[in-house]
């Protein structure tokens, strides 16, 4: 009995290291470069370490005085978002985590330090012999890079000059989509529940449109509608024409005047629809008050009709309380 479980752990030791041999050529495709370090990703060592991403970072974790910020850190959002472009397909965790759909934190990178120090952390013969290949890997990556330094500045002259031009070409696009939107707009603007920022840039886009006065019609204001009045530009006055029980407060208009001036607020409850009009010519009749917009489905429509424009106006000025 003691023969046949010492050959089965001879056995399962002798797989195990098959199994290392196997991966070992492809090591060099899971360095990256990331903050100017060749590094590897937890996700990856974990595979080659045949354990769960998971308990390999509970291990360092363990033993994080072993781990400091040169061996080991955590990427950042945009970071892993540059990864996932470089390996052209989602980032997948080991074990749990895998199944339910995705990791949730962001991954760690290791440097060649950090993954050297894993051997010591994870105990196994595995560990050992995966670790030595890897710095193996290193080594042949690093000799790699000096060997054809030179090749390497020769093609990032190249790219140098491919960026220059694209930057050039970008710049004369921008210029054409900056004047399409300047001279083409929609005079009618849709939005259903749930296009809270659509709506939001929309409405942000026509108040910058202001340059001396916008004017606001509108019976339910509060904090969220001084967020979008915000937006103007620096000299626009602003007129609020709102219900006396609206949310806004003095101490609100007073702090908005600190930074943004000028903001009136007048009372008038002629008005159910809400209107926003620009310099006194430019209008557009609002479906939803500014703080709701994107809530709900609602409607933006421009008033083409400047003698509509002139009536709401003088309505303004005769049914305004005090």
């Amino acid at each position: 009995m003691a023969d046949q479980m010492i050959n089965e752990v001879i056995d399962q030791e002798t797989a195990e290291a098959q199994m290392v041999e196997v991966v070992q050529p492809a090591i060099e495709k899971l360095i990256y470069v990331i903050r100017d370090k060749q590094v590897m990703i937890d996700s990856d060592l974990a595979m080659l370490y045949h354990v769960e991403t998971k308990r390999l970072n509970e291990a360092v974790k363990r033993n994080i005085a072993r781990f400091p910020e040169e061996f080991r850190f955590q990427l950042t959002e945009k970071e892993t978002e540059s990864l996932r472009s470089q390996i052209a397909t989602s980032m997948k965790s080991n074990g749990d985590n895998e199944k339910k759909g995705g990791r949730r934190y962001l991954p760690y990178a290791f440097t060649e330090q950090g993954i050297a120090m894993l051997s010591a952390v994870l105990r196994s013969d595995v560990a050992i012999q995966v670790s030595i290949n890897i710095m193996n890997a290193f080594v042949e990556m690093r000799r790699f890079i000096a060997n054809n330094a030179l090749l390497f500045e020769r093609i990032s002259t190249v790219e140098l000059k491919q960026l220059e031009y694209q930057k050039k070409t970008d710049e004369k696009l921008e210029q054409i989509f900056e004047y399409i939107a300047d001279h083409e707009e929609s005079n009618q603007k849709v939005f259903f529940d749930g296009q809270i920022y659509d709506a939001f840039s929309l409405i942000v886009s026509l108040i910058q449109k202001a340059e001396k006065e916008i004017t606001l019609i509108d019976g339910y204001v509060d904090v969220g509608t001084l967020n979008l009045l915000s937006k103007k530009k620096s000299n626009v006055n602003v007129t609020v024409y709102t219900l006396k029980r609206t949310k806004l407060s003095k101490t609100d208009v007073d702090n908005f005047n600190m930074q943004y001036p000028t903001l009136n607020v007048k009372y008038t409850n002629v008005f159910h629809d809400r209107f926003l009009i620009l310099d006194r010519k430019t209008a557009y009749h609002i479906g939803a008050s500014l703080k709701d917009a994107g809530k709900k489905c609602f409607g933006i429509n421009m008033i083409e009709d400047a003698g509509i424009i002139r009536d709401i106006l003088q309505r303004l000025e005769l049914e305004t309380e005090e």
